[in-house]
């Protein structure tokens, strides 16, 4: 029988998770949209929305997501009001309501299977695992010097070369934290170098793992490129070309000499980790060493605040988190199998 747990695409960003999730979307049975900006934000203020069991409650978060301005509803092409009814009639949890937004991208396609990409994800991977318990997740690495000389060149990115490597250093470190706590079924790690090296041979493997067949498709994500990627995210013009390997390594030239010796200081461990060979660059200079120290602990100061936040909502929470909408989730509530929505009862 055919898997529909969901799917998600994580990594550091300017990874080739958008390549990878356009690969994805390539699947007959698979639909992963492009980045939305409402699932983050609507689960720390969940509160707010009360408890999902009532339908207008439903209605009130499903409004916000299709109306917010900053939710990027409009970049998939639904109906609003067609998908706020469905997150009325769909079951009362949370999880559901978010994930409803998916499936009704999923069924815009005709496919029976859904996903998400955003690159920040892989902090909140125990969030996800809380709104949908039987999901997937695939963690694409990038050699750490590639991904702080793209994110550089970003017009989105507002920070330094240094805030890039502790960003690249985090993403590292749950992506290992993850692959040692979740069942090997859970949660998968792919290089982007061995993925563009050999699209074919790794894409059946991540199909293994998704328990799908591969689709020669796959390998041409280019052909699903105008549908998938909004027109005005230019820095992503590579993927409506062929895959390559021509971006890989591109850090020894976009890099200042004293970015290339801190990367290499500060990441070497785990740079040769995932078998990235070091240049042997010169030794960094304490000042830079101090300065990707602070930014690091920056980023874990304010995670922690964000996390016991959250641990007092979870003391108090509105209503059921867990989705309802696959056969898996169902299951794991003690649900009997169903072939359409059953409004919950209220």
């Amino acid at each position: 029988m055919h898997s529909d747990r969901p799917v998600f695409v994580v990594g550091c960003p300017r990874s080739g998770t958008t390549m990878l999730q356009l690969m994805l979307h390539s699947h007959p049975r698979i639909a992963v949209p492009p980045e939305t900006r409402f699932l983050v934000p609507a689960y720390f203020s969940r509160r707010a929305y009360g408890d999902m069991r009532l339908a207008d409650n439903r209605r009130r978060l499903a409004t916000w997501i299709a109306e917010g301005r900053t939710t990027k509803f409009h970049e998939l092409g639904l109906s609003r009001p067609e998908f706020v009814q469905a997150a009325m009639l769909g079951p009362g949890s949370f999880g559901s309501v978010i994930g409803m937004v998916f499936k009704c991208y999923a069924e815009r396609f005709g496919k029976p299977r859904w996903g998400d990409k955003r690159p920040s994800y892989y902090r909140h991977v125990e969030m996800l695992m809380r709104m949908f318990p039987d999901a997937q997740f695939v963690h694409l690495v990038r050699d750490g010097r590639d991904c702080v000389a793209s994110l550089k060149q970003m017009p989105w990115y507002k920070a330094d070369a240094v805030h890039a490597m502790a960003n690249w250093a985090e993403a590292i470190d749950f992506g290992r934290r993850h692959a040692r706590k979740l069942p090997a079924d859970s949660f998968y790690e792919l290089r982007y170098e061995d993925l563009t090296a050999d699209p074919e041979t790794e894409l059946k493997k991540l199909c293994v793992f998704l328990g799908e067949d591969y689709d020669p498709a796959m390998c041409e994500p280019r052909h699903v490129a105008e549908l998938a990627v909004p027109k005005h995210k230019v820095w992503h013009s590579n993927t409506h070309e062929e895959v390559t390997t021509a971006h890989s390594g591109k850090w020894a030239s976009r890099l200042e000499p004293w970015e290339i010796s801190l990367c290499e200081e500060v990441l070497a461990d785990r740079l040769t980790a995932y078998g990235y060979e070091l240049s042997g660059a010169r030794k960094a200079d304490r000042e830079h060493v101090a300065a990707f120290k602070a930014a690091a602990a920056k980023r874990r100061a304010a995670r922690l605040r964000k996390y016991n936040r959250d641990r007092l909502t979870r003391l108090r929470e509105p209503g059921p988190i867990a989705a309802l909408l696959t056969e898996g989730q169902r299951q794991l509530a003690g649900l009997p199998q169903q072939r359409s929505y059953e409004l919950l009862p209220r």
